[in-house]
């Protein structure tokens, strides 16, 4: 739902029952179009996210952690100036406009003020402005001082509020009468058009509610009751929004409006995270593939080049052959191939300065050169398919990622490879080490990798008894089966098989071959790539692709 009006009025509702009294303990902007504040209340610390983007822009109480930048931006040192231990004392909603205040009791060492924070959630236009007795302090997005500039932001004018919509109060029941005498076309739309401070979404929650007959005393009665049924909305089993009152039927309620939109934003920040992250390193990555791929162009090319370096040993044996009956001078001699069958004659270019044994040597030399670059070409393309491969097992744990923390571990091998830079002037902090998927299965537990890291270290979590399992032909997770002892039953070795493929580039395929072996017959070559592993004594199973969500313990 927009962050309109309506919304709004409710959100500072439950804000100001959360918030006041509060004191502000931490300021942080972990963008340019974000701030959160750590406030201590009687019930304990509170994170307040304030959102001032042109999507999703907003004011959300949340648990989500985000990396703040190395240098603190101007106006978060302005804040952290004036509001540090700042004591929130009232939380207003300017008449009926996307505009909320915060009013804050400030001290210093030297003084005690009072101060005011605008948070204005218009879309593209959103703002942060701190003033003291009107006068602006500082903003977030200042304005220049131009002359067709509708308002002024920036430190030492006074604050005006944004120019009101030409539209009718919905907490004026005249203004509403009036406006619904000259009411036309389709009320949804209509309400939107002609009702201050209504998005689209409500407007069609009002229609839902009383029919499309609605009249202007419903219109009044909805935006000013306290009725509210605070709700995230669900589509495809995925969270699409959320609402004050919603009459749609695939909803979850929550016992306030902060909570349902604490709950879509939460949900929609991670989702955003989790694709961003995800876009990074597949962009990254791809461009690594692009470049093995060219370089497999430049060794075939070289390749085709050597192709003829048999020819030129012949040559030179030819020359060697006929070496008498050849004389210093000839620009080139025909021979008889004794080495086909039929026995053609070849044309041979010779170079007239040198003699018959010196342009027999120039041949043997260029073939000599030729199967040297050939060899050399032999050892560069096995290292280049490797290459590819690994990096292709990236790109598979990348697309089979679901979570955002599996990505995290890939984001550091991509590192380590030199694919992505590391961020300067930043402590490297310890790598944090996400959890395997687990699954339970007739008491055996099966744990799967998510990333080529996480595959090593749970090979070398695994005993020589456990049964490992993974893809023929296909990048996949190391699965492990823990035994503890125990014979498997078949049909947990068919679960494990079918979350192998899953979690691969055949998942959207049918009849997978998954092998699987004891531990004990898996081995990691020194020096190989991350997830890479050699396997002997193994059996084959062939396989649909399942994720065995039921019996996942880890979600």
């Amino acid at each position: 739902m927009p962050q309109d009006a309506y919304t709004l009025k409710h959100v500072k509702n439950n804000l100001k029952n959360i918030l006041s009294g509060g004191k502000i303990s931490k300021i942080n902007q972990p963008s340019r179009d974000s701030l959160t504040f750590i406030i201590y209340t009687q019930k304990g610390n509170v994170k307040l996210d304030i959102c001032l983007s042109a999507q999703n822009n907003g004011i959300f109480i949340t648990k989500n952690e985000k990396t703040n930048p190395v240098n603190c931006p101007n106006f978060c040192m302005l804040l952290r100036k004036h509001l540090q231990n700042a004591q929130i004392t009232a939380i207003e909603q300017v008449d009926f406009e996307r505009v909320i205040y915060f009013d804050l009791d400030c001290f210093s060492e030297f003084e005690q003020t009072k101060m005011r924070l605008y948070f204005e959630i218009m879309g593209k236009y959103s703002n942060a402005v701190l003033t003291k007795e009107g006068i602006i302090l500082g903003a977030l997005k200042s304005t220049s001082l131009s002359i067709d500039a509708q308002r002024t932001l920036f430190s030492g004018v006074n604050y005006k509020l944004p120019a009101p919509q030409d539209k009718a109060t919905p907490t004026d029941l005249q203004q509403l009468k009036n406006a619904f005498k000259n009411k036309i076309g389709n009320s949804a739309d209509f309400i939107a058009n002609n009702v201050k401070g209504i998005a689209y979404s409500t407007a069609l929650d009002i229609v839902e509610t009383y029919g499309e007959e609605v009249d202007y005393k419903q219109v009044y009665e909805y935006i000013n009751g306290e009725y509210t049924t605070p709700c995230v909305i669900y589509q495809g089993g995925e969270i699409v929004d959320f609402a004050v009152r919603s009459a749609q039927k695939n909803v979850t309620l929550y016992p306030d409006v902060v909570s349902a939109q604490a709950a879509y934003y939460d949900y929609v920040t991670t989702k955003r995270a989790f694709l961003d992250k995800k876009r990074k390193l597949l962009s990254a990555l791809n461009s690594a593939i692009k470049k093995c791929d060219k370089r497999r162009v430049q060794i075939n090319e070289k390749c085709a080049e050597c192709e003829e370096s048999e020819i030129i040993k012949l040559k030179g044996e030819l020359i060697t052959a006929n070496i008498y009956a050849i004389e210093r001078g000839m620009s080139e001699f025909e021979g008889v191939n004794y080495y086909d069958e039929s026995m053609p004659k070849i044309k041979i270019a010779l170079d007239k300065r040198l003699t018959p044994a010196q342009n027999a040597q120039k041949y043997y030399k260029k073939y000599a050169k030729l199967k040297r670059t050939m060899d050399n070409l032999i050892i560069q393309t096995k290292e280049n398919e490797d290459r590819a491969n690994y990096l292709n097992s990236i790109n598979s744990s990348i697309c089979a990622a679901e979570f955002i923390e599996e990505l995290i571990e890939t984001e550091e091998e991509l590192k380590c490879e030199g694919l992505i830079k590391r961020e300067a002037n930043v402590k490297k902090a310890k790598p944090v080490l996400s959890s395997f998927r687990q699954y339970l299965c007739d008491g055996f537990k099966i744990f799967s990798g998510c990333n080529n890291l996480q595959n090593d270290r749970l090979l070398k979590l695994a005993r020589e008894g456990d049964i490992w399992l993974h893809t023929q032909k296909y990048h996949s997770s190391h699965v492990i089966i823990f035994t503890e002892g125990k014979s498997v039953p078949n049909e947990v070795i068919l679960v494990a098989a079918q979350i192998c493929p899953y979690f691969s580039d055949g998942r959207g395929g049918s009849k997978i071959l998954v092998d699987y072996t004891y531990r004990k017959h898996v081995k990691k070559p020194p020096k190989s790539n991350a997830g890479f592993v050699i396997y002997t004594d193994y059996k084959t199973i062939i396989v649909e692709p399942d994720a065995n969500a039921n019996l996942r313990t880890d979600i």
